[in-house]
């Protein structure tokens, strides 16, 4: 055997290792794509799971983030998000603020 000869080729071996390096890459692209798809779907689930009263619009915006992915990043923050606690805090730290401007006032 020459330094310049494969080892290997044309034999059963070589054809078993292109076998098993073809099954690893399919392996590899199946693994990929469905850790892409579990990924995407992550704020169907969290809306799903907390019972998001936008579900519609979040899988609707999870879908068209397939074609725009800045859509799926919306649809990120609305799933993870609750809106409804944000306005209510909001709210209270404005009707606080009024208090305190017609406390001054009165004083």
């Amino acid at each position: 055997m020459s330094l310049i000869s494969m080892p290997f080729v044309e034999t059963g071996v070589d054809t078993g290792l292109h076998i098993a390096a073809a099954v690893v890459m399919v392996g590899s692209i199946v693994a990929i794509a469905a850790g892409f798809w579990k990924i995407h779907e992550l704020p169907i689930h969290k809306a799903h799971q907390t019972e998001h009263q936008q579900i519609g619009l979040i899988t609707a915006l999870t879908w068209i983030g397939f074609v725009w992915h800045w859509v799926w990043v919306v649809a990120v923050i609305v799933a993870f998000v609750d809106g409804e606690k944000i306005l209510r805090k909001i709210r209270n730290i404005w009707q606080e603020t009024d208090a305190d401007n017609n406390n001054k006032i009165e004083e």
